[in-house]
């Protein structure tokens, strides 16, 4: 009589999936209701798990919020995808348009929860806000510096050059708080076309960059 073989899934591996369901579970709820409305019991509820497993993978809800807003950062403007962008033979210019082009439709993605989640907590900054100031935001700012001062011609580490990348992030942070779907005056530019919207920031961001710029090298010629 031949035996039935069994299979084990490692400790690990289930750890894991439990970690993303919880990930996954609490992005939607606090995108929905937010994070004081939302509690580890519903959490835990909707991703299948107990709400013990919120502590051992997060340390408490705070962290799992602090995993959320992370998480949303990163799909909205993931690190290895920038830096694939930035490295890319492509010309510093084709650069930016890939960069506003990603960030447009991720932040444009009706169901997605990253942007709604960013938006909250953006409108109505909270102190879990630091963790994404310290962790998430300075590799990103130093990869995108880059790109914009191969444009501009303004060295990365000259403040003229953060003003540059906080006059492009603006617009962008903008997308992700207003949202395609809701109502207000800035609605029609959100119905427009993605490739439009992308056209009309990259243009706009050269005109600012190649200004900037030559606003630098004609100080630097008078001082």
């Amino acid at each position: 009589m031949s035996k039935t073989k069994q299979t084990t899934r490692s400790p690990r591996t289930d750890g894991e999936a439990t970690r993303a369901r919880l990930l996954e579970a609490a992005g939607r709820l606090f995108s929905e209701q937010g994070f004081a409305e939302t509690t580890g019991k519903a959490i835990a509820q909707q991703a299948g798990a107990d709400l013990a497993s919120i502590n051992y993978h997060f340390g408490n809800r705070n962290g799992l919020y602090q995993a959320v807003l992370l998480e949303a950062h990163r799909q909205i403007l993931d690190l290895d995808d920038l830096q694939r962008i930035a490295t890319s033979e492509q010309s510093p210019e084709q650069r930016l348009y890939a960069l506003l082009d990603g960030l447009v439709q991720r932040a444009s993605q009706p169901d997605a929860w990253a942007p709604r989640v960013l938006a909250r907590e953006l409108m109505a900054p909270s102190s879990h806000l630091q963790v994404l100031l310290e962790e998430a935001v300075p590799p990103k700012i130093i990869t995108v510096a880059g790109i914009l001062s191969a444009i501009s011609g303004i060295p990365v580490n000259d403040p003229a050059l953060l003003r540059c990348l906080l006059s492009i992030a603006a617009p962008c942070m903008m997308l992700i708080v207003v949202g395609r779907d809701l109502p207000g005056p800035l609605r029609p530019i959100m119905q427009e076309s993605q490739q439009s919207l992308v056209a009309h920031l990259h243009r706009f961001a050269l005109a600012g960059l190649q200004a900037s710029g030559a606003h630098y090298r004609e100080t630097r010629k008078i001082q």
